[in-house]
């Protein structure tokens, strides 16, 4: 039976291992955490490494080719802005905040991804219009718990400019701390950005993105104070996680732009194609999946992308579904550091440098992820601290896929299916039991 009924999971995205080990010192809130709890130091992450895929794996314990999160946007090439993986509809496997309801537990999330029309009780879901005949307002209506997005943009909407950073993460914080204080939530959620956006500006480890670093552990700070004036701190474990890391760029390579100079696909002017494609790349940034209908000549398409310069590695769609990436792509591609890949069509060069000035434009980045969670000191962490936690307790390496069977332990919780992580049980004093 489960001794304590609260949980809040805080995702700090873009955080890496690098992150704690390099600047912990600075960093009061986390460093006392990882003092006093438990620090899983490197956490290998799914392949590819992007937020969706990786938080789905957080509160599942699968590889995208099983909860079906394969890719951050659909499979839209005719669209400028693809859909999102929003909804929850699209995860085929039960979710972490699916048992807990199951358990008539409380359930909340601000800005967790893919948790879109699903059954959290207080959720604040992570959606944005990307068609013309709709709004912000209307999107998040439809996504969310109503009533809390209204009351929640009521009281502290003055502290956002849309979903500009920093300000989103302290709109965000300011609502899951009303949420801890008035809701008290056995299970809570929280996806806080600001250091994943300024690493994509300014670079991995710029100014801008450290000085994101400690507004995060600030934020972490909020969170722990409002269950102490919630009165459950006492009964409070917490988690503090990355998703990925990021590594820096300064080239980009569009495959599609290739494939249209093949003739495999019919490229549009806004960097779309026609629908009658034979050939297309779909990025995950550092990485890229290739698709094909209607072709046959692999070797040949296998051979001419490995002579791309900044091309690092192909495998096949047998490979890439064996790393727990998408089983129906026919081949996948890895970017050397310094490159990622783009789904652009119709560019002059199909590598090209990232022009400084169009840095914060769509798709031009100073880092990236989605790369392979192998590549050298690319590894998350993820840090507990609480009553079930021994503290002291250090755990050199763990798989992102040991998250979620950890964490429904904490709640004393069991996935019904097998999983492909286990509990990291090194954490846990005696306990809380499964059930």
């Amino acid at each position: 039976m489960a001794t304590n009924q609260h949980l809040v999971i805080i995702s700090l995205d873009a955080l890496g291992f690098r992150d704690l080990r390099e600047h912990r010192a600075e960093l009061p809130v986390l460093n006392q955490l990882m003092t006093d709890g438990a620090w899983v130091k490197a956490v290998t992450g799914v392949y590819p490494t992007l937020t969706y895929p990786s938080h789905t794996t957080i509160v599942t314990g699968q590889y995208p080719k099983t909860h079906g999160i394969i890719n951050n946007t659909k499979l839209q090439p005719t669209r400028r802005s693809p859909d999102w993986f929003w909804y929850q509809k699209d995860v085929k496997v039960p979710t972490l905040y699916d048992l807990a309801r199951q358990k008539k537990l409380t359930t909340a999330a601000f800005l967790w991804p893919v948790t879109a029309g699903s059954k959290i009780t207080y959720n604040l879901a992570e959606i944005f219009p990307n068609r013309i005949w709709t709004n912000q307002v209307l999107v998040s209506l439809k996504a969310s718990s109503p009533w809390l997005l209204l009351k929640m943009n009521h009281r502290y909407g003055h502290l956002r400019r849309g979903i500009q950073q920093p300000q989103l993460d302290e709109f965000i914080t300011a609502c899951a701390v009303d949420t801890l204080v008035n809701q008290k939530p056995n299970l809570t959620m929280i996806h806080l950005v600001d250091m994943d956006s300024m690493r994509h500006r300014y670079g991995v480890r710029s100014k801008e993105a450290m000085a994101g670093l400690h507004r995060l552990d600030k934020h972490v700070g909020q969170l722990i104070q409002a269950t102490k004036k919630a009165g459950t701190f006492v009964d409070t474990n917490f988690v503090v996680l990355g998703d990925h890391y990021q590594i820096n760029v300064d080239h980009m390579i569009h495959l599609n732009t290739l494939f249209a100079q093949k003739g495999w696909l019919r490229p549009r002017a806004d960097q779309t194609f026609e629908s009658d494609w034979t050939v297309m790349a779909k990025s995950t940034d550092g990485s890229t999946y290739i698709y094909t209908q209607g072709f046959d000549d692999i070797a040949t398409l296998k051979a001419m992308i490995e002579q791309v310069p900044g091309v690092e590695n192909v495998i096949d769609g047998a490979a890439a579904a064996e790393r727990g990436a998408d089983p129906t792509c026919t081949l996948m591609v890895e970017a050397k550091e310094g490159y990622y890949f783009t789904d652009e069509s119709r560019r002059p060069l199909i590598v090209e440098p990232v022009h400084p000035d169009t840095l914060g434009q769509p798709d031009r980045y100073h880092g990236v992820h989605g790369y392979d969670p192998d590549k050298p000191d690319y590894q998350t962490t993820l840090v507990l601290n609480g009553p079930a936690i021994k503290a002291g307790v250090r755990i050199d390496r763990a798989n992102l896929v040991d998250e979620a069977p950890t964490f429904a332990r904490l709640l004393g919780l069991k996935f019904k299916q097998p999983l492909a992580g286990h509990a990291l049980n090194a954490v846990f004093k005696e306990g809380p039991d499964e059930v």
